[in-house]
C-alpha cells in the first residue's frame, strides 16, 4: 500500500511547464530559471527581492515552500513597492534595507547579460533600491532566459538613469554631452500616457518620487564601462544608472532547449 503524496512532496515538484520537454515559450523560461535560483534558498535566510516578470516567478515559489513548510524563518527585502505588495500576498515576511544583520541572497532578473556578467537593470524603473539591496548582499543571483545574453551592454533597448524631477531637462542635456559625438546615441525622458490631465504625457515617476532617462545605442555601449560609470554619477541631478558593474555573483539562464546554465563571476 503506498503513503500518500506530503505537502512537501507536492511543493518540490517541478511542473510541467518547467521540465525540457515543454518549455516553448519565453514565459516558461523564465520560470524555469527562477525556480533553479530558488533552490540555492535555506531556511533562515534574509533575501533581497528583486522586481519584473522574472522574478515574480521567484516570488511564486518561494510563497508555495513556505506555505509547505519545506522554507521556514526566511524574510525578504523587496527592491520596489509593487514587489512589497507581491511578496505580502505570498506571506513572505518583509524587511526594510537595514533591519536585517545581513542580506545572504538576492534574486533577480536583467534586461541583458554581457560576458562579464555587468547587468542592464531598471527597465521597469526600480534600478534605484534593485542596486541598493542587491549590492548590499553576500550573493546576488541573476535569472534570465538566453535571449538575455548579450555582445555588449546596451544592444537590445533603453539604460536607465534615474534623475531628480527638478531641472530634469537640464540633467538630461548633461547625460547627452557624456557620449557627444558619439554615432547612433540618443536620450530622452521616459514619459507614460496622462491620466487626469489635459497633457497627453507625462514623466514616469519612480517609487522614489524621481525620473527616468533612457539612453539608447545603436550598437552597444563601447568604452570602459566603469568610467562611463563614474562621468554619469558625476553628473548633479543624477542619482543612478542602470549599469550594474560586477554586482552578480551567478546568472542562471534558461535556455530555448529547457535546460539550464550556472554561469559564475570570474
Amino acid at each position: 500500500m503506498g503513503s500518500a503524496a506530503s505537502p512537501l512532496d507536492a511543493a518540490l515538484v517541478v511542473p510541467p511547464s518547467a521540465t525540457a520537454a515543454a518549455v516553448v515559450t519565453q514565459e516558461e523560461l523564465k520560470r524555469v530559471a527562477a525556480y533553479r535560483a530558488v533552490e540555492m534558498v535555506e531556511s533562515g535566510m534574509t533575501l533581497g527581492l528583486g522586481t519584473g516578470s522574472t522574478a515574480a516567478h521567484a516570488l511564486d515559489r518561494l510563497g508555495d515552500l513556505l506555505r509547505c513548510g519545506a522554507l521556514r524563518g526566511v524574510a525578504g527585502v523587496p527592491t520596489s513597492l509593487k514587489t512589497e505588495a507581491h511578496a505580502a500576498r505570498e506571506g513572505i515576511p518583509i524587511l526594510a534595507l537595514g533591519e536585517a544583520p545581513g542580506i545572504h541572497l538576492s534574486i533577480d532578473g536583467a534586461d541583458e547579460v554581457d560576458p562579464e556578467l555587468n547587468l542592464v537593470k531598471g527597465r521597469g524603473g526600480s534600478l534605484l533600491r534593485e542596486k541598493m539591496i542587491e549590492g548590499a548582499g553576500k550573493r546576488f543571483v541573476v535569472i534570465v532566459d538566453e535571449s538575455k545574453l548579450v555582445p555588449r551592454l546596451g544592444c537590445t533597448g533603453a539604460v536607465p538613469v534615474e534623475v531628480v524631477p527638478f531641472g530634469c531637462f537640464h540633467t538630461l542635456g548633461l547625460i547627452r554631452k557624456v557620449f557627444d559625438g558619439l554615432p547612433g546615441f540618443s536620450a530622452r525622458l521616459r514619459t507614460v500616457a496622462a491620466k487626469d490631465t489635459a497633457a497627453k504625457e507625462v514623466p514616469f515617476v519612480t517609487d522614489n518620487g524621481n525620473y527616468i532617462v533612457e539612453m539608447f545605442f545603436d550598437d552597444g555601449i563601447r568604452g570602459d564601462l566603469r568610467e562611463i560609470s563614474d562621468r554619469l554619477l558625476q553628473i548633479t541631478g543624477v542619482v543612478e544608472h542602470g549599469m550594474f558593474l560586477g554586482l552578480a555573483t551567478e546568472v542562471v539562464v534558461a535556455k530555448k532547449d529547457g535546460s539550464v546554465i550556472v554561469l559564475d563571476k570570474k
